[in-house]
């Protein structure tokens, strides 16, 4: 998974800023058909930690004997790719629930991922969600993390809410409820995915950084630690597709997004964003061409 940076904030997050924000106009949850686990899912680690429902919802969980994870049954070159998540409510530091693209499998070592994080935490305070793109494929053995932090405009544990990550060849957009957070452009070769990568869902215990950098770990009093997914949607090119096969989109005009949309995002950012990569000035930015500009 995503590798540990210090955490910096850049934007005071307030707990009475709780204005929901303004509509992208455009919902793309809705221009797909969603799927239940068993038609595009299967198990990867920790079945005995997974239950799936009769409605083909699934629940993962973690306790001091193993989380879970789950895995795509193809690999895709582009696609939209969504679930609706609730968390654990309670003390969950230490603890990463996700959703994410990868092909660690096919290229360890030197592999593309996607993330969905969500960070663990303490009662009262709220979950974090973390974005992550890094790519590894260039052979220089460096892991470069892109990670785009956030609190959130609502209670994730309270109901389930949709997350989706839209990749094409030119750009990967991350939503929460359709609202675009965060827009990653492709800049170079170097620093974009372009081989194909599985969609994974997953609990773990990631104690040395996830809360607070690490300050709070896991505590298996409040066992077991839950995460619940449906309404699964994988649209797109999967790497078996013809040639033809051409990207989904997540906006009105079919690439980019809309106006309106981009308001909404940057209305998330203003509001809810908690740290930036790019504007962190403990980071070497030697490696991430896209934060120059």
């Amino acid at each position: 998974m995503a590798p540990l940076f210090p955490l910096f904030l850049f934007f005071i997050f307030s707990s009475t800023n709780a204005a929901n924000p303004p509509s992208p106009g455009y919902y793309p949850s809705s221009k797909f058909r969603s799927l239940g686990f068993y038609q595009g899912f299967r198990n990867l680690w920790g079945s005995q930690h997974q239950s799936v429902s009769q409605d083909q919802s699934v629940t993962i969980w973690l306790d001091r004997t193993s989380g879970s994870g789950f895995k795509s049954t193809r690999p895709f070159r582009s696609g939209y790719f969504g679930a609706s998540i609730k968390l654990q409510p309670g003390y969950t530091a230490g603890v990463i629930t996700a959703f994410y693209l990868s092909n660690n499998e096919a290229h360890p070592g030197h592999h593309d991922e996607v993330d969905i994080e969500f960070l663990g935490t303490t009662p009262g305070k709220p979950y974090t969600l973390q974005t992550n793109v890094y790519i590894t494929g260039s052979g220089d053995g460096k892991i470069i993390g892109r990670e785009m932090k956030f609190h959130l405009w609502f209670d994730p544990t309270a109901e389930f809410h949709k997350y989706a990550i839209l990749w094409t060849s030119n750009e990967i957009i991350f939503f929460v409820d359709d609202v675009p957070i965060r827009r990653y452009p492709r800049k170079s070769l170097s620093s974009f995915p372009i081989r194909p990568m599985w969609v994974y869902g997953s609990i773990w215990d990631a104690s040395s950084w996830a809360t607070e950098n690490g300050k709070y770990k896991a505590d298996y009093n409040y066992q077991p630690f839950i995460a619940r997914y449906t309404q699964f949607i994988i649209s797109g090119c999967s790497a078996y597709s013809p040639a033809r096969c051409y990207p989904v989109s997540g906006s009105p005009s079919g690439s980019g997004l809309s106006g309106q949309q981009t308001m909404a995002m940057q209305w998330v950012q203003s509001n809810y964003m908690v740290y930036d990569y790019c504007k962190d000035p403990n980071r070497d930015h030697g490696l991430t061409p896209e934060c120059w500009a």
